[in-house]
C-alpha cells in the first residue's frame, strides 16, 4: 500500500549523507516495522529502497539515511537536492527480508559506510534483549561515517575503523576472532560481504552470516541460457520465457501485474511464490537455505531450472 508521507525533520549525519524523518501528514501511526527493514521511496521517476534506521523509533515516524552516490542514477540526487522539511514523498512497505534472528551465541555486526543503517535497529534491539553484541564499522574516512556520535554511548563494544586511519581490514582474522555460535550480520560495498561470505563459508572458520546487499552479487551459471515455461496459476495464463528475456518483462507483456520495483534481484518486492517447478535462482535476496527451499522466486532475475514453473500469481 502507498503512502503518501511528509519530511518533518532533516539533518545531516556525515559528509554527504542526508537523515529524514518521515511521517503521515495528517499525523498517527505509522505501519509496524522490524530491524531489518526496508521502504521504497518514489523519488521523481524512479523507486529506491532506503534501510528504516535509528537506535530510537517512534511509532508515528520512519528515519532513513541516504548517501549522495558519486555515480548516482538520479535517486540519492533527487532526495539530497529535492527533499526538504515539508516535502511530500510516496513510499511503500515495509518489507524485510534481513530480520534480525540472531541464535544463542553472540553477534557480530559488520557495518561498511552507508551500511550502517539497517543495522542499527538490531543493535538496538540485541543491547535491549541483553545479547553479547559487537559492532566493527568500516568506512574510506571518519567524516563519511554516519551516527558514530550515537554509537559512542555502547563504549568498547563499537569499534570504529576508517581505512584512512587503519588501513584495509582484514576480514579472515576479524571472523576468526569470534566464537564459532557468533552470528553475523553485515551491510556494506560487494567487497566486504564477498570477503564475509568466503570467509563465514570456509572450513576454517563457519559462521552463521546474514547480508544485506545495495547492488546485486555476481552470479555464476551452468551455460548458456534456456526457454521455459511459466504457468501464472491465478491467471490462467501460461507463457514462453525466451533466454534473452525475464519472468518479470514476460509478465508484464502478458497482462499479469506482479509488483516490482529494482530489476536486479536487491528488494525482494517481487517475490513470488512457487507452486511447481525448480527455480534458478540468480537473486542476492534469499538465503542459501531459502533458494534450496524453492518456495519462492524473484522474478526479475531468476530462471527455471525445469521446462515449466507455476507461480502463484
Amino acid at each position: 500500500m502507498d503512502l503518501e508521507l511528509c519530511v518533518v525533520a532533516r539533518r545531516l549525519v556525515a559528509d554527504s549523507v542526508v537523515e529524514l524523518t518521515l511521517a503521515l501528514p495528517e499525523g498517527g501511526d505509522l505501519p509496524c516495522w522490524e530491524p531489518g527493514a526496508h521502504i521504497d521511496l518514489h523519488v521523481g521517476d524512479l523507486v529506491r529502497q532506503y534501510s528504516l534506521t535509528g537506535l530510537e523509533t517512534t511509532p508515528d515516524t520512519w528515519t532513513v539515511a541516504v548517501l549522495r552516490e558519486p555515480n548516482s542514477r538520479g535517486g540519492s540526487d533527487y532526495i539530497h537536492d529535492r527533499l526538504v522539511e515539508d516535502s511530500r514523498v510516496v513510499s511503500a512497505g515495509p518489507r524485510n527480508h534481513f530480520a534480525f534472528r540472531p541464535g544463542n551465541g553472540g553477534v557480530l555486526f559488520v557495518a561498511g559506510g552507508i551500511g550502517i543503517t539497517p543495522l542499527l535497529p538490531m543493535i538496538a534491539r540485541a543491547d535491549e534483549a541483553g545479547t553479547d553484541w559487537r559492532l566493527v564499522y568500516l568506512g574510506r574516512a571518519r567524516t563519511g561515517m554516519a551516527y558514530i556520535d550515537d554509537l559512542v554511548k555502547y563504549g568498547d563494544r563499537v569499534e570504529v575503523r576508517p581505512d584512512d586511519e587503519y588501513g584495509l581490514p582484514d576480514v579472515a582474522a576479524l571472523i576468526a576472532a569470534t566464537a564459532p555460535d557468533t552470528s553475523i550480520y553485515a551491510c556494506g560495498p560487494e567487497g566486504l560481504l564477498s570477503a564475509l561470505e568466503s570467509v563465514c563459508s570456509s572450513a576454517e572458520s563457519p559462521r552463521p552470516l546474514r547480508l544485506e546487499r545495495f547492488v546485486p552479487k555476481v552470479v555464476e551459471t551452468d551455460g548458456p541460457e534456456n526457454e521455459f515455461e511459466v504457468e501464472f496459476a491465478q491467471s490462467g495464463l501460461t507463457v514462453l520465457v525466451p533466454a534473452n528475456r525475464s519472468i518479470l518483462q514476460i509478465a508484464e507483456e502478458a497482462g499479469v501485474v506482479i509488483i516490482s520495483s529494482c530489476s536486479e534481484g536487491t528488494c525482494g518486492t517481487c517475490e513470488t511464490a512457487v507452486l511447481d517447478g525448480t527455480p534458478d535462482h540468480r537473486d542476492s535476496v534469499l538465503t542459501a537455505d531459502e533458494q534450496e527451499s524453492g518456495m519462492t522466486i524473484m522474478p526479475c532475475v531468476s530462471r527455471s531450472r525445469t521446462p515449466k514453473l507455476v507461480l502463484d500469481v
